[in-house]
């Protein structure tokens, strides 16, 4: 390793040196631990009897080395403080740990031959293609069991996620946090083991049999992580060498509002831990990028502007995704970020933070908002649905509707459009086929799809009877049909993030809540149209230099498949909450 790279945070391959290793036969053990006063290893392999640490290189590094160690053993890291006192820790670069609430690290051999090398070869970042993204949480798309701490494996999921998301349309899956993590409820966001797989669901090997798999289905993989704050827990970083090795010393900004740990980004050795840990899912896993977590609390002090930039965070954001596109060309970083930084998107190397996406929290709350609200004041809030457009070009955006959307009381999608439960669907149709017409990468959390109407819980399994009944089928249906239209008209995604992609061709009914948008790409032009309101309607609408609207897709059945205009117009009859798809020919 460069050491002095570690110190200045340059570093991306920590995780190479850093934690435990096989080494002839046996394992090498090595710490970063500058404060502490001595370290003892302790282990299987030693009957949890202490085994000595030697100081190495410039005496903040300490490392031993136990033959006959072998995979799948477990150990910690029995680190003394300057009083005398001691905290069995698991590794901060440990491959492997125990299933909570036990917390020793376990030794792996992560050698694996991965089979995706045309996959590999073909894999672009996507902003010049389709990108439908499912978001999932591992252990709650299916469960073999209602028992809460009952989980297929890694490799289980592979007969069961894999082939549902290639059947429903979808061409990525984003994987909600798999960095090993104490509390079910954080839904991994509070992280203890930043190089371990949480064993909820296995190995390392069968989380990389899994996205292997994935990828000879041509199905891209996106992991959550988390770059901002840790888990508190003792054993964890926190605390590490008996001082605030990886946290700020002050509570004032070192503590977030989820209760955990912020990362102290001015240290360099907590840049190199989190680039290394970033590179090592995209090296080792062959994940295909990285979502991050909380970027905005990065940028700013708590997350605050009022606080001001937090200037090292930001210059450890543009060094680290700077070096991961260096390594990984065409591995996606996407942002979680509703602030209004500039340049989020904009490469490293130009003075931005180096993300390809952002995602684009303000359109989903403006169009959601819209959806909850009842069609009679709609006219009012006409230009939420507009808004997005005025700003949009000043990043790379991503249309999300994540995990975030439908829990904590704010009801589920299907739920959250307005009126009684026999309404909610057309409009839900409706707004699915809008957001599939709007600029901008797709993302959809799982249950959306088949109209979920119970609020997400990582404890239970999606409501998958719901699918015995007409309306849930018929709704599962129509998603899968609006994917794989999304999928296959490059009007729709080729021209995203260049403004001749786009076009409003009426914006200005607000009276009437109609909209009609012209997608181009691709060769092709499609014209979407929206009648927003609970009444139909005749609409005139006037496109340049076409001589035809076919039918491509509609939300409600009836629809005249061929429209030919009059006096250069076409008339256009609109049910009320609909939404339609042409081909301008």
């Amino acid at each position: 390793m460069d050491f002095y790279g570690f110190y200045t945070g340059q570093v991306f391959d920590a995780y190479q040196y850093l934690g435990a290793h096989r080494s002839g036969n046996g394992f090498v053990f090595r710490t970063f631990a500058p404060s502490a006063s001595r370290i003892a290893l302790i282990g299987e392999f030693s009957q949890w009897q202490e085994v000595p640490m030697q100081k190495i290189h410039d005496g903040n590094f300490w490392e031993c080395f136990v033959e006959d160690a072998q995979p799948g053993m477990m150990y910690k890291y029995r680190i003394y403080r300057r009083d005398g006192g001691f905290v069995d820790h698991c590794d901060p670069y440990g491959f492997g740990m125990e299933l909570r609430p036990n917390s020793a690290s376990i030794l792996r051999d992560l050698s694996y031959t991965f089979h995706d090398e045309g996959w590999m070869r073909r894999r672009t970042d996507g902003k010049s293609g389709p990108l439908n993204i499912f978001e999932v949480h591992f252990g709650s798309f299916q469960k073999p069991s209602d028992w809460a701490d009952a989980w297929y494996s890694y490799e289980e999921m592979i007969d069961r996620l894999i082939p549902y998301a290639k059947d429903q349309g979808y061409n990525y899956l984003e994987l909600m946090p798999l960095a090993e993590y104490p509390c079910d409820e954080s839904w991994g966001y509070q992280t203890t083991g930043f190089f371990s797989p949480t064993s909820r669901y296995g190995t390392a090997n069968q989380l990389k049999a899994f996205v292997d798999s994935c990828h000879r289905e041509n199905i891209g993989v996106i992991m959550d992580f988390v770059p901002v704050h840790f888990a508190v827990d003792g054993y964890a970083l926190a605390q590490y060498d008996g001082t605030p090795l990886y946290e700020y010393p002050s509570s004032a900004v070192g503590e977030s509002e989820w209760g955990s740990f912020n990362f102290m980004h001015s240290r360099g050795e907590v840049r190199s831990f989190l680039q290394s840990a970033a590179n090592y899912w995209l090296a080792e896993y062959h994940m295909d990028g990285l979502r991050m977590d909380a970027v905005s609390r990065a940028i700013y002090w708590q997350g605050d502007p009022a606080r001001g930039v937090n200037g090292n965070a930001v210059e450890f954001l543009k060094n680290m995704n700077r070096g991961l596109k260096e390594r990984h060309p065409t591995a996606i970083l996407a942002a979680e970020d509703s602030t209004t930084f500039p340049n989020v998107t904009k490469p490293a190397a130009e003075g931005g933070l180096g993300f390809d996406y952002k995602w684009d929290l303000g359109w989903m709350h403006d169009t959601l908002d819209y959806f909850r609200s009842g069609p009679e004041y709609r006219s009012r809030d006409y230009h939420k649905l507009t808004f997005a457009m005025s700003y949009f070009y000043g990043h790379r955006h991503l249309l999300p509707l994540s995990h975030d959307e439908v829990v904590h009381g704010k009801a589920t999608i299907l739920q959250q459009m307005n009126g009684a439960y026999e309404d909610k669907f057309p409009q839900a149709r409706a707004f699915y086929m809008y957001m599939y017409a709007h600029p901008g990468k797709k993302l959809n959390f799982m249950g959306n799809e088949i109209g979920h109407f119970r609020e997400w819980d990582e404890k239970r399994e999606q409501d998958w009877g719901l699918l015995d009944y007409p309306a849930h089928q018929d709704f599962q249906s129509f998603m899968k049909a609006l994917n794989q239209l999304y999928l296959t008209h490059p009007a729709l995604w080729e021209g995203d993030y260049r403004p001749e992609g786009f076009q409003w061709l009426d914006c200005h009914q607000e009276e009437r809540c109609i909209y009609a948008i012209q997608r181009s790409g691709g060769g092709e032009r499609l014209a979407a149209v929206f009648n927003f309101s609970a009444q139909p309607q005749d609409y005139q609408l006037k496109i340049p230099k076409a001589g035809e609207l076919r039918l491509v897709m509609s939300s409600e059945l009836g629809t005249e498949t061929v429209k030919r205009p009059s006096g250069g117009t076409f008339a256009l009859h609109l049910t009320p909450f609909s939404g339609v798809y042409y081909q301008i020919i």
